[in-house]
């Protein structure tokens, strides 16, 4: 299933382009576990069994629900994130890989997955990150594998502050490091262009509290090799 035996990022093998990789660990070190995240869109779509990547799994919000159901591996930038997984997931009594790497350069074989989960991941990563990320989706998959996307949409009201460096439109840095861009849907219609379109919608939610309105906005889809 893999191209080596084991890869992971540490702050040696990092350059200045990847610094906002190394921004996680600092995050995952103080983020509290928000409990299990439902994981019943990519029920739909697969059987059980099937073998699964959470990619960008963090501290396993997801990854342990597709334990439950599936031969799971979850990878992520942040060792930090991969510990807290595995001791979750353990006191849940279930089992799933755990692999320290960055999605846009998997160490993974050709055809080896049916389903890919990628929420929230994206939406931190450079244009040319993104598009790498893309094309090794497509090629560790299996043909009629599935991608299930979720990100972060242009017209959300957190779309805005410091530009990142370098440049790229709605791409911002917050003061953590981490990388933030907000995505139109023709945006990632073209980032899955080799792919069969299943889903694609925009998903918008408005609250108002004292009088402001406050949009969140994000654009999920769902993906077919095909």
């Amino acid at each position: 299933m893999y191209k080596s035996d084991a890869y992971s990022l540490s702050s040696s093998q990092a350059t200045p382009a990847k610094n906002h990789f190394l921004a996680w660990d600092r995050e995952y070190a103080h983020l509290k576990w928000g409990g299990p995240a439902p994981v019943r869109d990519i029920q739909a779509h697969l059987l059980p069994g099937s073998r699964v990547l959470d990619a960008g799994s963090g501290n396993g919000r997801y990854l342990g629900e597709l334990a439950r159901h599936y031969d799971a591996i979850g990878i992520d930038v942040s060792l930090t994130a991969l510990k807290a997984s595995r001791a979750q997931i353990v006191r849940s009594g279930r089992f799933a890989e755990h692999l320290g790497a960055d999605v846009s350069e998997l160490p993974l074989k050709a055809h080896a997955f049916d389903g890919i989960l990628c929420y929230g991941v994206l939406q931190h990563l450079f244009k040319e990150e993104r598009e790498s990320a893309v094309r090794e989706f497509h090629y560790i998959l299996r043909k009629g594998g599935f991608v299930l996307f979720e990100a972060f949409g242009c017209e959300d009201m957190r779309c805005g502050g410091e530009i990142s460096t370098p440049y790229e439109e709605r791409t911002f840095a917050r003061q953590s490091g981490i990388i933030y861009h907000y995505f139109t849907k023709g945006e990632v219609r073209a980032l899955f262009g080799r792919f069969e379109v299943i889903e694609l919608e925009e998903v918008i939610k408005e609250k108002t509290f004292r009088g402001e309105t406050y949009r969140r906005h994000l654009v999920r889809g769902i993906f077919r090799k095909s």
